[in-house]
């Protein structure tokens, strides 16, 4: 059982609602995913319009939970607002908070997340903030009260996968009772399985099930990667030797010799 934000569920699997070529595959594929927070933009829907208006629908009879983003803010004050009018919208004080601070790579901005998290925990939300994987930004958004970290594996939407676990892994280490989901730049099955192994609690993607060939089936790899990759994590992964190492000792007398 996965517990985050409060609440207990039964996939370490986040799953975004963008980019796929169409509704129904959207739908589908989350389904598919096994996926029990679905994340959406308010700043990059229109709930007003039809198609606006078809998509809340799909979300909403998908009876998953919601985990709004300040998807497209570049500012603190930004932030701050679409997360309070998200409250709003989704009745939830959950809120992914993304401050870009680069266009080029989308990298957020520390200063900005950092000021924007600090207003958000007082007033009541639980924060998600999506981060680089620097140790320093992770411990500032730690002392001002975030229970959850989201560090990047890479920029957004490249599918670059894990450029630094070392530095993921310190901030695992440093932070062992916090929840930390790798968000941003997954790009295959592998990768998921990486970070799961890192001793990650879960792990937040889009591209890369949105934009395969095959997005249902990539959504079926990537559940059972993250699923594979918790399971090696919790059973003690064996320890990499410089030398080989017979997996069959040869020790007394081989068994067959009790044949001759």
């Amino acid at each position: 059982m996965f517990e985050i934000g409060g609440k207990k569920l039964d996939s370490r699997l986040l799953i975004g609602s963008a980019l796929y070529p169409s509704p129904a595959n959207m739908e589908e594929s989350i389904k598919v995913s096994g996926a029990k927070i679905v994340t959406v933009s308010l700043r990059r829907q229109n709930a007003g319009d039809k198609a606006g208006q078809n998509f809340w629908n799909i979300i909403k009879a998908l009876n998953l939970e919601v985990l709004p983003n300040t998807a497209g803010c570049h500012s603190a004050k930004e932030a701050i607002t679409t997360a309070q009018m998200a409250r709003e919208v989704f009745n939830t004080n959950w809120i992914k908070l993304e401050v870009i601070g680069d266009q080029y790579n989308l990298q957020p901005d520390p200063y900005e997340t950092l000021k924007a998290a600090q207003v958000l925990i007082k007033e009541g939300f639980e924060v998600f903030p999506y981060t680089t994987d620097d140790l320093v930004v992770a411990t500032k958004l730690v002392d001002v009260g975030c229970k959850i970290l989201m560090p990047w594996g890479s920029p957004i939407g490249s599918g670059q996968g894990l450029m630094n676990p070392i530095s993921l892994k310190a901030i695992r280490e440093k932070f062992p009772k916090i929840s930390l989901i790798v968000d941003a730049g997954i790009g295959k099955p592998s990768d998921a399985v990486q970070a799961m192994e890192l001793g990650y609690d879960g792990v937040l993607l889009n591209s890369a099930i949105a934009l395969a060939e095959d997005p249902i089936k990539m959504a079926e790899a990537f559940r059972h990667a993250v699923e594979a990759g918790y399971l090696g994590y919790q059973s003690g992964i064996m320890q990499k030797r410089e030398f080989a190492s017979p997996s069959t000792p040869t020790v007394g007398t081989p068994f067959w010799h009790q044949f001759d």
